[in-house]
């Protein structure tokens, strides 16, 4: 298979340079130029903000050239596999890949407990009962230790992670800009990872193509530019963990005689759909499948998926394997799957469109004072 994500050049990549700025150690290759932009103006504070699905393309659809965020644009990059939150954000924050850090997408099928589960909210798929056996499988297997967490453990620089949820999260992003202001204002030398769920939260509701969606990003925009000019002695990336695309939903409910052949619910993505398939029924799920859906999805064994190394390089966490099925269906067109608890949306990600999985890397850096 094709593997069109970019593992010597990707959020992984940008992240193990700033884990090489702040002398930790790395597993995979750092970015060249942004290694020497670092080193050459050595900041004291370094500041990254993602914004939840401000992917590249949609970035030049919804602002003009001029505008701050296309301006400063150093580098279109992909991000890993899938094009998803839980997979990429967590890659931004660690410097590794999906495959070593066990965090594959939104739904994952977790052994232990044999069930399959919403992994940020810890809920069976499709429900609102938080399990506990779910947080701890997550806690025991999947690699989440943060740039800024090793930061503080193991160096004498600082380390803040700023979201709108969890502990002590931010008010909105008047809190949130002005915490990032402060922060910088003091003089340790530190590294501040801001967390933005726009445009996704609206892009999801909506799609991608309203006005409402270019009012985000504006405003985006503006604020960061204010805060760019408000600080020295700063670098500031402005990164996304991927992009959109507006969707038409497939129920697989629809199908009768496929979901005869399913072992146990779909996972990962509505757009990177993960299939176990009952073990006399193999050959007749992939004949369906390839009748009905071949125009809009791809299918691959999982075989070809670990060889093709499309989660990444790097050790394998120990429940990768079990967490993939038997088949892996990945979105070409603007289609999805969706079955048994999967969220009808607006608009999706995590498909292999040029959409979906090009973000891209902004660079300001402030003057010294």
């Amino acid at each position: 298979m094709e593997v069109r994500n970019n593992y010597k050049e990707c959020l992984t990549n940008l992240a193990c340079s700033i884990r090489k700025y702040f002398e930790l150690e790395y597993k995979h290759n750092t970015l060249d130029y942004i290694d020497k932009i670092l080193s050459e103006y050595n900041p004291k504070n370094v500041v990254t903000i993602l914004c939840d699905g401000m992917g590249s393309i949609i970035l030049d659809r919804m602002l003009d050239k001029d505008s701050f965020l296309v301006r400063n644009r150093i580098k279109t990059i992909t991000t890993v596999f899938p094009a998803t939150t839980v997979a990429a954000t967590t890659s931004m924050m660690t410097g590794l890949n999906p495959v070593e850090t066990g965090m594959l997408g939104w739904d994952m099928y977790y052994k232990d407990i044999d069930k399959t589960i919403t992994v940020f909210m810890n809920t069976e798929k499709g429900t609102e009962n938080i399990l506990d056996e779910a947080k701890e499988y997550n806690d025991k297997h999947m690699i989440r230790k943060s740039i800024m967490d090793e930061i503080n453990e193991k160096t004498n620089y600082k380390g803040y992670t700023l979201f709108p949820f969890g502990e002590n999260p931010y008010n909105d992003l008047d809190d949130m800009f002005k915490i990032i202001k402060d922060k910088c204002s003091t003089d340790k030398k530190k590294y501040i990872y801001a967390y933005i769920t726009e445009p996704d939260h609206t892009m999801h509701d909506i799609g991608c193509d309203k006005k409402e969606i270019k009012d985000i990003i504006l405003d985006l925009n503006d604020r960061i530019e204010e805060l760019s000019n408000s600080l020295s002695d700063t670098i500031i990336f402005v990164v996304a963990d991927h992009g959109h695309h507006n969707v038409e939903n497939i129920h697989l409910e629809d199908y009768p005689d496929v979901v005869a052949c399913l072992l146990r619910n779909t996972s990962l993505e509505p757009r990177a759909v993960n299939f176990f398939i009952k073990e006399d029924k193999k050959q007749k799920f992939k004949e369906l499948f390839n009748k009905y859906f071949s125009n809009d999805f791809d299918l691959y064994d999982m075989n070809d998926v670990i060889k093709s190394k499309l989660f990444g390089d790097g050790e394998e966490n120990e429940i990768y394997r079990d967490a993939l099925g038997d088949y892996l269906a990945i979105g070409k067109t603007n289609k999805t799957l969706l079955y048994n608890g999967s969220e009808e949306l607006k608009s999706q990600h995590a498909g292999y469109t040029d959409d979906e999985i090009y973000v891209p890397i902004i660079l300001s850096k402030t003057k010294k004072r």
